[in-house]
């Protein structure tokens, strides 16, 4: 009898584990074809937004679009998009693209800041991700660190005569939670607001919602297991991936968009980040539309949306 039960001990133990890793691989190691592939990103970029592609040529007519590397702390080669101003100013938008995306998956808001707003515009590609140097994607909460990096660079860049920079960091889905993760460190005074766009208020509210959804498991036990096993092998774990934590510590002004149909990340999270934020903050819920989709569905109230917003902090 005991060693039956010692068997299944280990059986179930064995299982755990095995689904543990599952899990992380199936979660955090990128599909190198999709996340590194620019082309057949422009492809889709340009079927879903044909106004992007006019702008996208003149760029590259003028060589204004442009790449650029930097080393990051752990010594990676990580890889940006670049596009300087029509018209010379030191306002220039920093924008985080999401999970197993690149930067060209985000041109449509350097499109927007570029093109409508007359913003500087830095794209970069997060670790393991587009021309990024990295094995494991960390959902935004390790990549804050990296993004300190080309804030800095932007900081840079794109001053005025007075010697000043104004920056804000605008991203979407992991992107946003990367934006959100920046928010609560200490940040330069260069960086006036940030804007996220349906982005977790957890990772493990996120990924309890995904197994549920996709496999129909409980959190007990594979997301404890999973998690300790990130701990151990990554250096993070579930649980301190908090973006609600990280607004909580934000003072400086954050808009935040979600779509009202938006079942990946869940539409009720941004109510609990926008309660979680100290003031100033704003809100914007677009209509209709799923993950991601607010610009695409609402151009141009979204753009005006985040005109009003910066108007008012930059």
């Amino acid at each position: 009898m005991k060693n039956k039960l010692l068997a299944c001990f280990v059986l179930v133990i064995l299982v755990v584990l095995g689904g543990s890793i599952y899990m992380l691989s199936y979660s955090l190691l990128p599909d190198n074809n999709d996340t590194h592939s620019y082309n057949r990103k422009y492809e889709q970029l340009f079927a879903d937004c044909p106004e992007i592609k006019p702008w996208h040529d003149s760029l590259q007519n003028v060589a204004a679009l442009r790449d650029t590397f930097i080393t990051m702390a752990s010594g990676e080669r990580h890889h940006a998009l670049y596009i300087p101003a029509r018209e010379r100013t030191n306002r220039t938008a920093v924008v985080i693209h999401g999970y197993t995306a690149n930067a060209v998956d985000v041109m449509y808001l350097g499109y927007m800041y570029h093109h409508d707003l007359n913003f500087n515009v830095v794209l970069p590609d997060l670790h393991a991700h587009g021309k990024s140097e990295g094995k494991v994607i960390q959902m935004g909460w390790k990549e804050r660190d990296d993004v300190q990096r080309w804030i800095a660079l932007a900081d840079s860049m794109y001053r005025d005569s007075s010697g000043t920079a104004s920056i804000v960091v605008h991203g979407v889905s992991m992107g946003a939670a990367t934006t959100m993760a920046v928010s609560g460190d200490s940040t330069a005074a260069s960086v006036k607001c940030f804007v996220e766009d349906c982005g977790y208020s957890s990772v493990w509210e996120e990924f309890k919602g995904q197994l549920a959804e996709q496999f129909g498991l409980p959190e007990f036990p594979l997301m404890y297991s999973a998690s300790l096993l990130c701990k151990l092998a990554y250096g993070w774990s579930f649980g301190e991936t908090s973006a609600l934590k990280q607004v909580r510590k934000c003072h400086k002004p954050m808009l935040f968009i979600h779509g009202d149909q938006d079942t990946f990340v869940p539409t009720a999270m941004v109510y609990d980040l926008y309660d979680a934020k100290p003031e100033p903050k704003e809100l914007y819920i677009a209509h209709g539309s799923a993950h991601a989709m607010s610009y695409k569905d609402h151009r141009r109230e979204y753009t005006a949306r985040v005109k009003r917003f910066l108007e008012k902090y930059m």
